[in-house]
């Protein structure tokens, strides 16, 4: 059973840093990436990365968030700083094949809440 167990999401203020974590088990995917959801919103692409190490940024993050795995412990990280209130969200690690990324036969995990305020 394949399973994305997500860390790291908390209450951090303006111009701080956070890390989230993904841990997935029961498959290996060769696209991994995180997306967020604010309120009112639809969920968007934040940042991706192949097990080749090829990445994709969402303009709003680049220069400030990093996305990173380690394909031996099977684990995605995103490293977020200079954080800002448009930040806040709820943010949810993603994986699957290339064949299956864009389809329904992708994996979701449950989701993080990421709180940027003072």
């Amino acid at each position: 059973q394949v399973q994305l167990v997500e860390s790291g999401g908390g209450l951090v203020q303006p111009g701080g840093s956070l890390r989230l974590s993904c841990a997935a088990s029961g498959g290996f995917f060769s696209v991994m990436g995180w997306y967020r959801q604010a309120p009112g919103k639809g969920r968007e692409l934040v940042a991706s990365i192949t097990s080749g190490g090829a990445t994709v940024y969402a303009d709003s993050v680049k220069g400030r968030f990093t996305i990173t795995r380690d394909n031996a412990k099977n684990t995605l990280y995103l490293q977020m700083n200079s954080l800002k209130s448009e930040d806040t969200a709820v943010y949810y690690c993603k994986a699957g094949s290339y064949g299956t990324w864009n389809t329904k036969n992708s994996y979701w995990g449950q989701g993080t809440q990421v709180t940027v305020s003072s």
